[in-house]
Protein backbone atom coordinates (compact mmCIF):
# COMPACT_ATOMS: atom_id res chain seq x y z
CA UNK A 1 0.00 0.00 0.00
CA UNK A 2 2.81 2.43 0.87
CA UNK A 3 4.56 2.08 -2.53
CA UNK A 4 1.24 2.72 -4.27
CA UNK A 5 0.56 5.78 -2.12
CA UNK A 6 4.03 7.19 -2.80
CA UNK A 7 3.68 6.47 -6.51
CA UNK A 8 0.33 8.25 -6.73
CA UNK A 9 1.69 11.19 -4.71
CA UNK A 10 4.70 11.75 -6.96
CA UNK A 11 2.55 11.24 -10.06
CA UNK A 12 0.00 13.82 -8.91
CA UNK A 13 2.62 16.40 -7.93
CA UNK A 14 4.69 15.83 -11.08
CA UNK A 15 1.78 16.13 -13.50
CA UNK A 16 0.29 19.05 -11.58
CA UNK A 17 3.54 21.03 -11.68
CA UNK A 18 3.86 20.33 -15.40
CA UNK A 19 0.31 21.59 -15.95
CA UNK A 20 1.19 24.77 -14.04
CA UNK A 21 4.21 25.32 -16.28
CA UNK A 22 2.28 24.68 -19.48
CA UNK A 23 -0.50 26.99 -18.31
CA UNK A 24 1.94 29.84 -17.71
CA UNK A 25 3.49 29.37 -21.15
CA UNK A 26 0.07 29.19 -22.80
CA UNK A 27 -1.05 32.41 -21.11
CA UNK A 28 2.18 34.12 -22.15
CA UNK A 29 1.63 33.15 -25.78
CA UNK A 30 -1.92 34.51 -25.70
CA UNK A 31 -0.53 37.80 -24.38
CA UNK A 32 2.37 37.87 -26.91
CA UNK A 33 5.03 37.21 -24.30
CA UNK A 34 7.79 34.62 -24.21
CA UNK A 35 6.91 33.44 -20.73
CA UNK A 36 8.85 31.14 -18.38
CA UNK A 37 9.95 27.64 -19.47
CA UNK A 38 7.48 24.82 -18.91
CA UNK A 39 9.69 23.41 -16.15
CA UNK A 40 9.71 26.66 -14.16
CA UNK A 41 7.29 25.24 -11.57
CA UNK A 42 9.81 22.52 -10.65
CA UNK A 43 12.52 25.17 -10.20
CA UNK A 44 10.20 27.22 -8.00
CA UNK A 45 9.61 24.23 -5.73
CA UNK A 46 13.34 23.58 -5.35
CA UNK A 47 13.95 27.26 -4.58
CA UNK A 48 11.20 27.35 -1.95
CA UNK A 49 12.42 24.25 -0.13
CA UNK A 50 16.03 25.47 -0.21
CA UNK A 51 15.20 28.71 1.63
CA UNK A 52 14.59 29.42 5.28
CA UNK A 53 11.04 29.31 6.64
CA UNK A 54 9.12 31.28 9.24
CA UNK A 55 6.45 29.40 11.18
CA UNK A 56 3.66 30.77 13.36
CA UNK A 57 3.30 27.67 15.46
CA UNK A 58 2.07 24.10 15.50
CA UNK A 59 -1.36 24.90 14.04
CA UNK A 60 0.22 26.40 10.93
CA UNK A 61 2.47 23.36 10.51
CA UNK A 62 -0.41 20.94 11.00
CA UNK A 63 -2.70 22.83 8.61
CA UNK A 64 -0.06 22.92 5.85
CA UNK A 65 0.52 19.17 6.13
CA UNK A 66 -3.19 18.38 6.46
CA UNK A 67 -4.11 20.35 3.34
CA UNK A 68 -1.58 18.58 1.13
CA UNK A 69 -2.27 15.18 2.69
CA UNK A 70 -6.01 15.60 2.10
CA UNK A 71 -5.60 16.17 -1.64
CA UNK A 72 -2.96 13.45 -1.98
CA UNK A 73 -5.43 11.06 -0.36
CA UNK A 74 -8.02 12.22 -2.90
CA UNK A 75 -5.61 11.46 -5.75
CA UNK A 76 -5.37 7.94 -4.34
CA UNK A 77 -9.03 7.38 -5.25
CA UNK A 78 -9.05 9.02 -8.70
CA UNK A 79 -8.43 6.57 -11.58
CA UNK A 80 -5.45 7.27 -13.81
CA UNK A 81 -5.59 5.44 -17.17
CA UNK A 82 -8.43 3.22 -15.89
CA UNK A 83 -6.35 2.29 -12.84
CA UNK A 84 -6.86 3.38 -9.27
CA UNK A 85 -4.63 2.57 -6.32
CA UNK A 86 -7.61 1.48 -4.23
CA UNK A 87 -9.57 -0.39 -6.88
CA UNK A 88 -12.65 1.64 -5.90
CA UNK A 89 -12.94 5.39 -6.26
CA UNK A 90 -16.34 6.41 -4.94
CA UNK A 91 -17.34 9.93 -5.98
CA UNK A 92 -18.76 10.49 -2.50
CA UNK A 93 -15.35 9.80 -0.95
CA UNK A 94 -13.58 11.93 -3.56
CA UNK A 95 -15.79 14.97 -2.95
CA UNK A 96 -15.40 14.57 0.81
CA UNK A 97 -11.61 14.22 0.69
CA UNK A 98 -11.27 17.28 -1.54
CA UNK A 99 -12.98 19.36 1.14
CA UNK A 100 -10.51 18.21 3.81
CA UNK A 101 -7.65 19.70 1.82
CA UNK A 102 -9.28 23.13 1.71
CA UNK A 103 -10.15 23.04 5.40
CA UNK A 104 -6.55 22.16 6.23
CA UNK A 105 -5.32 25.21 4.39
CA UNK A 106 -7.91 27.36 6.17
CA UNK A 107 -6.66 26.12 9.54
CA UNK A 108 -3.01 26.67 8.65
CA UNK A 109 -3.13 30.17 7.21
CA UNK A 110 -5.57 31.42 9.84
CA UNK A 111 -2.82 30.85 12.42
CA UNK A 112 -0.52 33.37 10.74
CA UNK A 113 -2.28 36.36 12.28
CA UNK A 114 -2.22 38.38 9.06
CA UNK A 115 -5.72 39.77 8.36
CA UNK A 116 -5.33 39.22 4.61
CA UNK A 117 -4.98 35.44 5.03
CA UNK A 118 -8.34 34.70 6.73
CA UNK A 119 -10.00 37.17 4.35
CA UNK A 120 -8.78 35.12 1.40
CA UNK A 121 -9.77 31.86 3.06
CA UNK A 122 -13.25 33.16 3.89
CA UNK A 123 -13.67 34.03 0.23
CA UNK A 124 -12.45 30.58 -0.82
CA UNK A 125 -14.86 28.80 1.52
CA UNK A 126 -17.75 31.02 0.42
CA UNK A 127 -16.92 30.36 -3.23
CA UNK A 128 -16.93 26.64 -2.50
CA UNK A 129 -20.69 26.79 -2.02
CA UNK A 130 -20.92 28.33 -5.47
CA UNK A 131 -19.15 25.59 -7.42
CA UNK A 132 -19.76 22.50 -5.27
CA UNK A 133 -23.54 22.52 -5.72
CA UNK A 134 -23.46 22.44 -9.57
CA UNK A 135 -20.76 19.76 -9.49
CA UNK A 136 -22.77 17.58 -7.12
CA UNK A 137 -25.94 17.94 -9.23
CA UNK A 138 -24.14 16.84 -12.41
CA UNK A 139 -22.52 13.91 -10.59
CA UNK A 140 -25.94 12.93 -9.22
CA UNK A 141 -27.29 12.88 -12.79
CA UNK A 142 -24.50 10.50 -13.80
CA UNK A 143 -25.16 8.27 -10.81
CA UNK A 144 -28.84 8.08 -11.77
CA UNK A 145 -27.91 6.95 -15.29
CA UNK A 146 -25.13 4.50 -14.42
CA UNK A 147 -26.55 3.25 -11.13
CA UNK A 148 -23.20 3.57 -9.36
CA UNK A 149 -21.05 6.18 -7.66
CA UNK A 150 -17.83 4.30 -8.42
CA UNK A 151 -15.74 6.49 -10.71
CA UNK A 152 -14.00 3.54 -12.37
CA UNK A 153 -17.39 2.03 -13.26
CA UNK A 154 -18.47 5.37 -14.77
CA UNK A 155 -15.29 5.36 -16.87
CA UNK A 156 -16.00 1.81 -18.03
CA UNK A 157 -19.53 2.85 -19.03
CA UNK A 158 -17.98 5.25 -21.57
CA UNK A 159 -15.84 2.68 -23.39
CA UNK A 160 -16.30 2.28 -27.14
CA UNK A 161 -14.95 5.53 -28.51
CA UNK A 162 -15.81 9.25 -28.36
CA UNK A 163 -19.44 8.59 -29.29
CA UNK A 164 -19.89 6.93 -25.88
CA UNK A 165 -18.31 9.71 -23.85
CA UNK A 166 -20.54 11.43 -21.30
CA UNK A 167 -19.42 14.70 -22.90
CA UNK A 168 -22.08 13.97 -25.53
CA UNK A 169 -24.61 12.44 -23.15
CA UNK A 170 -24.37 15.28 -20.61
CA UNK A 171 -23.45 18.35 -22.72
CA UNK A 172 -25.26 20.81 -20.48
CA UNK A 173 -23.70 19.25 -17.41
CA UNK A 174 -20.26 19.51 -18.99
CA UNK A 175 -20.67 23.25 -19.50
CA UNK A 176 -21.82 23.59 -15.88
CA UNK A 177 -18.81 21.64 -14.59
CA UNK A 178 -16.42 23.65 -16.78
CA UNK A 179 -17.76 26.87 -15.26
CA UNK A 180 -17.47 25.35 -11.79
CA UNK A 181 -13.94 24.13 -12.59
CA UNK A 182 -12.86 27.72 -13.16
CA UNK A 183 -13.83 28.45 -9.57
CA UNK A 184 -12.37 25.21 -8.22
CA UNK A 185 -8.86 26.05 -9.42
CA UNK A 186 -9.20 29.74 -8.52
CA UNK A 187 -8.63 31.26 -11.96
CA UNK A 188 -10.24 34.42 -13.29
CA UNK A 189 -12.97 35.48 -13.03
CA UNK A 190 -13.05 33.54 -9.74
CA UNK A 191 -9.59 34.35 -8.36
CA UNK A 192 -10.91 36.68 -5.67
CA UNK A 193 -9.54 34.35 -2.97
CA UNK A 194 -5.95 35.38 -3.82
CA UNK A 195 -6.49 38.71 -5.64
CA UNK A 196 -2.78 39.72 -5.67
CA UNK A 197 -3.43 43.42 -6.30
CA UNK A 198 -6.18 43.57 -3.67
CA UNK A 199 -5.38 41.33 -0.69
CA UNK A 200 -1.73 40.46 -1.46
CA UNK A 201 -2.37 36.84 -2.51
CA UNK A 202 -4.65 36.19 0.47
CA UNK A 203 -3.85 32.78 2.01
CA UNK A 204 -0.23 32.88 0.80
CA UNK A 205 0.62 36.33 2.13
CA UNK A 206 2.54 35.01 5.18
CA UNK A 207 3.96 31.87 3.55
CA UNK A 208 7.67 31.56 2.84
CA UNK A 209 10.22 28.86 2.23
CA UNK A 210 8.90 25.33 2.62
CA UNK A 211 5.41 26.59 3.49
CA UNK A 212 5.17 28.42 0.18
CA UNK A 213 6.54 25.31 -1.49
CA UNK A 214 3.83 23.20 0.16
CA UNK A 215 1.23 25.69 -1.11
CA UNK A 216 2.56 25.27 -4.66
CA UNK A 217 2.47 21.49 -4.28
CA UNK A 218 -1.08 21.76 -2.93
CA UNK A 219 -2.14 23.67 -6.04
CA UNK A 220 -0.36 21.18 -8.30
CA UNK A 221 -2.16 18.21 -6.74
CA UNK A 222 -5.42 20.15 -6.94
CA UNK A 223 -4.91 20.64 -10.68
CA UNK A 224 -4.12 16.96 -11.16
CA UNK A 225 -7.13 15.72 -9.18
CA UNK A 226 -9.68 18.08 -10.70
CA UNK A 227 -8.54 17.72 -14.32
CA UNK A 228 -8.36 13.93 -13.89
CA UNK A 229 -11.86 13.96 -12.42
CA UNK A 230 -13.25 15.82 -15.46
CA UNK A 231 -11.38 13.53 -17.88
CA UNK A 232 -12.85 10.47 -16.16
CA UNK A 233 -16.37 11.88 -15.92
CA UNK A 234 -16.74 13.27 -19.44
CA UNK A 235 -13.93 11.98 -21.68
CA UNK A 236 -13.99 8.28 -20.85
CA UNK A 237 -10.59 8.24 -19.16
CA UNK A 238 -7.86 6.92 -21.46
CA UNK A 239 -6.15 3.69 -22.47
CA UNK A 240 -2.61 5.05 -22.04
CA UNK A 241 -0.88 7.75 -19.95
CA UNK A 242 -0.09 10.02 -22.92
CA UNK A 243 -3.73 10.23 -24.01
CA UNK A 244 -4.91 10.79 -20.44
CA UNK A 245 -2.39 13.58 -19.92
CA UNK A 246 -3.33 15.12 -23.27
CA UNK A 247 -6.96 15.30 -22.16
CA UNK A 248 -5.89 16.88 -18.86
CA UNK A 249 -3.89 19.50 -20.76
CA UNK A 250 -6.92 20.27 -22.95
CA UNK A 251 -9.19 20.74 -19.93
CA UNK A 252 -6.68 22.94 -18.12
CA UNK A 253 -5.66 25.11 -21.09
CA UNK A 254 -9.32 25.75 -21.87
CA UNK A 255 -9.60 27.19 -18.38
CA UNK A 256 -6.40 29.21 -18.80
CA UNK A 257 -7.74 30.72 -22.03
CA UNK A 258 -10.72 32.04 -20.08
CA UNK A 259 -8.38 33.23 -17.34
CA UNK A 260 -6.33 35.23 -19.85
CA UNK A 261 -9.26 37.28 -21.17
CA UNK A 262 -11.51 37.72 -18.12
CA UNK A 263 -11.42 40.21 -15.27
CA UNK A 264 -11.95 39.31 -11.63
CA UNK A 265 -15.44 39.30 -10.11
CA UNK A 266 -16.17 40.54 -6.64
CA UNK A 267 -16.91 37.70 -4.24
CA UNK A 268 -20.68 38.27 -4.26
CA UNK A 269 -20.65 38.50 -8.06
CA UNK A 270 -18.67 35.27 -8.34
CA UNK A 271 -21.03 33.26 -6.15
CA UNK A 272 -24.09 34.72 -7.86
CA UNK A 273 -22.64 33.94 -11.29
CA UNK A 274 -21.88 30.34 -10.34
CA UNK A 275 -25.36 29.77 -8.95
CA UNK A 276 -27.05 31.55 -11.83
CA UNK A 277 -25.23 29.85 -14.70
CA UNK A 278 -23.45 26.74 -13.48
CA UNK A 279 -26.22 25.95 -10.99
CA UNK A 280 -29.03 26.50 -13.50
CA UNK A 281 -27.34 24.42 -16.20
CA UNK A 282 -26.60 21.62 -13.74
CA UNK A 283 -30.21 21.63 -12.53
CA UNK A 284 -31.48 21.48 -16.12
CA UNK A 285 -29.16 18.55 -16.79
CA UNK A 286 -30.44 16.77 -13.70
CA UNK A 287 -34.08 17.32 -14.66
CA UNK A 288 -33.59 16.15 -18.25
CA UNK A 289 -31.56 13.09 -17.32
CA UNK A 290 -33.27 9.78 -17.94
CA UNK A 291 -34.23 8.42 -14.56
CA UNK A 292 -34.08 11.89 -13.02
CA UNK A 293 -36.83 13.73 -11.19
Amino acid sequence: MLPQLLGVSFLAMGIGLLLMGLGRQFTARLQRRVGPPFYQAYIDILKCFSKGSITHGFVMDLGSIMSLAGLLATAYYVPFVQWTATGSGSLVIILYMMTIGYLGMAMGVSATGNPQAPLGISRALALMFGYKIPLVMVILAMILVTGTSDLLSIVNAQQGGPSHWFLLKFPIGFIAVEIAFQGMIGERPYDMMIAPAEIASGPMVELSGKYLGLAFLLHSVQLYVETALIVNLFFGGAANPATFFGKQVFVYLTSMAVNAVMARYRIEQGIAHLWKWAGSLAFIQLLTTKGGF
